[in-house]
């Protein structure tokens, strides 16, 4: 049903201007063009679309908001956040090799990091 069908990622923020500064300006997205709703932020990442919506009742999920595949880009992206001042969460649970905050094992990168309001972000090799 499903399957062949495009899915994107809608994150709840409580303060949409700095969500637009870390969005835009951190992360590099551009928004994805068109009429969004008054006071919503649309992005282009890759083919898809990334929504982010004021929420007076953020409550961040424990669990990836966004998830980006990278390719071999994993460690540059990784050394751009950093230089941007933007933290690099740190799993040592997962059993996996972490140098600078990339997560590594055998071809695998990955990365994770949170917005201002706390949801996970995760840019992995896959």
């Amino acid at each position: 049903m499903l399957k062949d069908k495009t899915s994107s990622a809608i994150v709840g923020v409580s303060d949409i201007d700095r969500a637009r500064a870390f969005y835009g300006e951190t992360l590099g997205l551009e928004p994805a063009g068109g009429e969004a709703e008054e006071g919503v932020l649309a992005f282009r990442t890759g083919s898809s679309q990334l929504t982010v919506y004021p929420s007076k009742d953020v409550r961040p999920s424990t669990a990836n908001a966004v998830a980006w595949g990278a390719g071999g880009d994993v460690e540059a992206i990784a050394g751009d956040l950093t230089a941007k001042g933007v933290k690099l969460e740190e799993y040592p649970d997962l059993g996996l090799d972490i140098q600078n905050g990339v997560h590594r094992a055998g071809e695998f990168r990955g990365i994770w990091f949170k917005d201002p309001d706390g949801n996970i972000l995760h840019v992995n090799s896959m």
